[in-house]
């Protein structure tokens, strides 16, 4: 079903660790040359162990998402090495918690930037490839179920905010790009367990057993859990599949 990917080069935004590698992963198992674009040190090692282990071509670069000029250059410099990119998923995003009422600017600021302004840059010089190189492409968006929901007992305005407008962002490049080829959709996926997961879980481990009571399946999920849904969403087996946003949360937001 997704043999089509094969040959193809994607970027993935945080692609150092957690959904982003677990994700570009995926995507090397079809064939895709991986580029990583991460702030992490680590993100030369990831893109190693990608090629180590998949045989596919690799790029590592540390991007800070939110610098239009930095996300620009370095696109340009995966299309020298790799070529074209026809796929992206941006993975890159934090969260704060806390109470509304004390949050600082600082700290809204730095949330909507990397979750939104961050998603917006990435999918800005992606799209400009394409459409220098007239061909189609496929962006995948890392939403959450935050953005239709508010989840409890955490406060996280800022972050769910955030997740809105990116997958609201997401429809709107659809529209905008369909035209030229380009398909635009965003994956909302419930609680995670990555390493900003469990960074919230040290803070306040009793959040696991009431996270896992509301969650229909009666699990926390694996990054492994998006894989299948992403390379769906990235290859041609999805070709009539633009500006949709789908939940993938073990049945949390249904009860």
């Amino acid at each position: 079903m997704t043999s089509t990917l094969s040959g193809r080069t994607a970027v993935i935004t945080g692609g150092a660790r957690g959904i982003g590698l677990t994700l570009a992963r995926a995507l090397a198992a079809e064939g895709v040359g991986v580029a990583l674009l991460d702030l992490l040190d680590t993100v030369d090692e990831a893109a190693k162990s990608i090629a180590d282990g998949f045989n596919v071509p690799t790029h590592a670069q540390r991007v800070d998402v939110t610098d239009q000029a930095a996300v620009a250059d370095a696109f340009k410099v995966v299309r020298k090495r790799l070529g074209v990119p026809r796929v992206l998923v941006t993975a890159a995003g934090i969260e704060i918690n806390g109470d509304s009422v004390n949050v600082t600017a600082e700290q809204w600021r730095k949330v909507i930037d990397v979750n939104l302004t961050g998603t917006f840059f990435s999918a800005q010089a992606f799209s400009d490839g394409l459409l220098n190189a007239g061909t189609s492409g496929s962006a995948v968006f890392v939403a959450s179920m935050s953005g239709s929901i508010v989840n409890v007992p955490q406060w996280a305005a800022s972050y769910n905010a955030s997740k809105a407008a990116v997958v609201h962002l997401g429809k709107s490049l659809a529209v905008e790009w369909a035209p030229a080829g380009i398909r635009v959709n965003s994956v909302s996926p419930g609680y995670v367990l990555t390493d900003l997961t469990q960074a919230i879980l040290d803070e306040d481990p009793a959040l696991h057993d009431e996270w896992v009571a509301r969650i229909p399946q009666g699990r926390i999920a694996k990054p492994e859990d998006l894989s299948g849904l992403v390379t769906f969403l990235a290859s041609d087996a999805s070709a009539y599949l633009t500006a949709q946003d789908i939940v993938i949360d073990g049945g949390y937001t249904a009860v």
